[in-house]
């Protein structure tokens, strides 16, 4: 049976994700927070209206996701911190399994040994994932992962979608 080969780079030339992503790994975790916008400009009411149609909600998105893309960062993480919060299973097995691989790499590779037991890294490791699997799987960290991007997406592109540019952003692309 042949593959169907979808060339991912037709995909994101039409979403231009190339060059909206291209500035997340150029630069360092405080320069992304740099141009975060105040909060009063942020959530500014009078500037929320329905668009007219496509072509100006489309202008729209394209123009707030670069210009609050610092804010929608902050939305994002805190979507991620109320995901982890209502999600105990979830938060309990990366903290389980952070510790664990932490206190596996702090031994450096000698062998752990309780009473008249001796484990060696590599059956610690076993051990770690023997428990890991189960209990991430009773988590479902799919539906959060879906839960997240259904949730962000919403919020941020409804955002954008709604809130209206700046007068003087309105007309700097129209001919005079």
């Amino acid at each position: 049976m042949a593959r169907i080969q979808i060339p991912i780079d037709v995909l994101t030339s039409r979403l231009n994700l190339g060059e909206r992503f291209s500035g997340l790994r150029s630069g360092s975790l405080s320069g992304r927070f740099s141009n975060l916008r105040p909060v009063s400009e942020f959530f500014d009411v009078k500037r929320l209206s329905k668009p007219r149609d496509f072509g100006e909600m489309q202008s729209r998105v394209n123009y707030n996701l670069g210009h609050f893309s610092s804010n929608y960062a902050v939305v994002f993480v805190m979507l991620c911190i109320y995901a982890l919060l209502t999600n105990w299973a979830l938060l309990f097995t990366i903290i389980f399994v952070t510790g664990g691989m932490w206190v596996i790499g702090k031994l450096d590779g000698r062998d752990l040994e309780i009473g008249q037991h001796r484990f060696t890294t590599s059956q610690l490791y076993t051990g770690l994932y023997i428990i890991a699997i189960p209990v991430g799987l009773y988590s479902s960290p799919w539906r959060t992962v879906l839960w997240l991007i259904g949730a962000s997406g919403v919020v941020i592109i409804g955002h954008a979608a709604l809130m209206d540019k700046p007068i003087d952003e309105a007309f700097s692309g129209e001919a005079v």
